[in-house]
């Protein structure tokens, strides 16, 4: 689970990256500074609805890139992708409660990841008996 909480996180923060080089936060804005809160929210609540969504996408392909991992490497598929889900789960809710978020996504975010994470271990169910062709 711990792998698929790494890669998770470093998903989501690849694309938020990708997502800030279309949408850049104003220069010197350091979300991880308590300080800055207000200016932070402020960013969201100004950034377009493509921007939005990207942050949407970065917290489900996050999930789905670990989970998927976690399935991989897991005697218990599903816990662990789970597991991962529901880290992901509480980090949006900590993200969403401290910066105010459009209804929208906080609700994607919140809802989205327990049935992408099911989706990869689906995923990984499947290749894991299905029979080998030769």
């Amino acid at each position: 689970m711990l792998v698929g909480v790494v890669v998770a996180v470093v998903v989501i923060a690849a694309v938020e990256v990708i997502g800030h080089g279309f949408y850049p936060p104003p220069a010197g804005l350091d979300p991880l500074d308590p300080a800055n809160e207000a200016a932070f929210a402020a960013f969201v609540a100004a950034m377009p609805f493509m921007g939005k969504l990207i942050v949407l996408l970065a917290w489900v392909l996050g999930t789905f890139a670990g989970a998927l991992a976690a399935a991989k490497i897991a005697r218990h598929q599903t816990a662990a992708a789970l597991l991962v889900a529901l880290v992901i789960v509480t980090l949006v809710i900590t993200m969403i409660t401290k910066i105010p978020h459009p209804t929208w996504l906080s609700i994607g975010g919140v809802l989205l990841p327990i049935p992408i994470a099911l989706l990869a271990v689906r995923l990984v169910y499947r290749r894991t008996t299905l029979p080998r062709v030769p």
